[in-house]
């Protein structure tokens, strides 16, 4: 049985990839609006209306909006923006930490953010199997492509290409920091230092560690093995041995729907480095909004995503 889907947002940079992992495939319909009728409120609450699904890649007041249209039981929402990510009544999106069954399951279900899923994809099973202390305050230091910052981001970086580092979030009031505080479980709001480099897609989330000073903190090897068992058998999420030596992001990456997760540690054990390596627009966004989809409608999670 084939089901409608509305990516409203479609032009976006999310959206534009979200319907590339749905082409061709039979098991979805793309309801579409042309350009006189995609900005007409009237068309799209119609199409929000008749979707079987509904995909939300806009900003966060026009995403509120556009749930606010919705007036039936019947069409399920996956949200893309920021604005319900920590709402009551709405199902987070990152099934390997939550479950894939309360995602299959949700009517309303918001994807996480892209910076935020290295981290709470690093930090989650590892506070919550007491490997690491909820009260601690944590660093998160994060470097993505520009492509991240949408239209407007991709402009600036590919007009003014002398630019080879954008710091920001520097008011420490980034939007992401309560999903990162609410579904790690922590005690304190993590400091959040985010930066922008000079390549289309690509990102590393790190959380760097002070085992030594750190309370009940376990051994960095009890921490690998943790995560290795907190995503065995997941075909998305690889946890990886760790090399020394360096760690690169490419500006020639291509679209890739995977996490990639490391522990790096000093011979002592006395520091240790937790790294994230994702596409930021990939299980940092339209990749995990195709991926809670085929959950939702109860296909191979992976089904159309870049593996």
């Amino acid at each position: 049985m084939t089901a409608s889907v509305f990516i409203d947002g479609a032009v976006g940079t999310t959206g534009l990839e979200i319907a590339e992992r749905l082409a061709g495939r039979s098991e979805f319909a793309l309801i579409t609006l042309d350009e006189a009728r995609r900005k007409d409120d009237a068309a799209r609450a119609e199409a929000l209306n008749d979707a079987d699904f509904v995909i939300l890649c806009l900003p966060d007041d026009a995403a509120r909006d556009a749930v606010a249209m919705i007036r039936n039981d019947k069409t399920r929402v996956i949200d893309a923006s920021s604005a319900h990510r920590t709402a009551i009544g709405w199902t987070y999106g990152f099934p390997e930490v939550i479950g894939r069954e309360a995602v299959a399951s949700a009517r309303r279900v918001s994807n996480p953010g892209c910076y935020p899923t290295g981290f709470i994809g690093l930090l989650a099973p590892l506070v919550s199997a007491g490997l690491l202390p909820k009260d601690w305050p944590y660093i998160c230091h994060a470097v993505s492509g520009y492509s991240g910052g949408g239209k407007a981001m991709i402009a600036r970086f590919e007009d003014d290409t002398d630019i080879a580092y954008r710091a920001y979030g520097l008011a420490m009031d980034h939007k992401h920091v309560p999903e990162m505080q609410r579904h790690v479980g922590l005690a304190h709001a993590p400091l959040f230092a985010p930066a922008v480099v000079p390549a289309h897609r690509g990102m590393l989330v790190e959380v760097p560690l002070q085992l030594a000073a750190m309370p009940l903190a376990a051994a960095p090897d009890a921490m690998l093995a943790s995560l290795t068992e907190a995503y065995r058998g997941s075909p998305i999420v690889r946890v990886l041995e760790a090399e020394e030596g360096e760690l690169l992001l490419r500006g020639s990456m291509e679209p890739v729907d995977t996490l990639e997760l490391m522990v790096f540690a000093a011979r002592d054990g006395s520091q240790a480095r937790l790294i994230a390596r994702l596409d930021n627009l990939g299980k940092g966004a339209s990749g995990a909004a195709v991926q809670n989809l085929n959950l939702m409608a109860g296909l191979d999670e992976t089904a159309g995503l870049r593996l």
